[in-house]
């Protein structure tokens, strides 16, 4: 399964979702950004969407909510054990209150990863930011063990976007 994304004006984005309506799409919001999310195991119809393979998930994307992106940079020999983490990750999140679907994607033109989480309420993730079960999620040392001799995975920051799913009727 692939996951693709572009942004645009909210005209151009309701104008696709309007001519792709049996697609899975989803309409984000920040701010005065937007983002259109085509989810698919075929090829994607936006003309320069940022492309990714879904390697973990769970859930299905509902009509409202709060979506988080965790970009996540990863060096090429840090891949398999990153992938590793956040496979076994996906799995145990799901138990998370409010949280409605998570992807884990692999970049297919970058080195950044992006974990995608969609909440209920935007209350809920930061209710769970300070929590043990986030930090054993995005802990480096998770991923880094010190103690052996592993590559390195990870070659700068992460950063975190935060977006509103916009209904298709607004």
């Amino acid at each position: 399964m692939k996951m693709y994304i572009t942004s645009g004006t909210l005209p151009y984005l309701k104008k696709l979702m309007t001519e792709h309506k049996d697609e899975q799409l989803v309409l984000m919001q920040k701010e005065d950004q937007f983002l259109l999310i085509h989810q698919t195991n075929g090829v994607s119809f936006f003309k320069e969407p940022r492309n990714y393979e879904i390697i973990a998930d769970f859930g299905h994307f509902p009509e409202s909510g709060f979506a988080v992106f965790h970009h996540i940079p990863v060096t090429d020999e840090g891949r398999p054990l990153f992938e590793y983490h956040f496979k076994n990750q996906a799995a145990l999140i799901n138990k998370v209150p409010d949280l409605t679907a998570i992807r884990v994607l692999r970049p297919l033109k970058s080195d950044t990863y992006l974990i995608f989480t969609v909440w209920k309420f935007e209350s809920s993730y930061h209710l769970w930011k300070p929590t043990e079960s986030f930090e054993e999620v995005y802990s480096k040392s998770a991923a880094e063990n010190p103690s052996k001799k592993l590559p390195k995975v990870f070659p700068r920051s992460s950063f975190i976007t935060k977006y509103t799913i916009v209904n298709e009727d607004d």
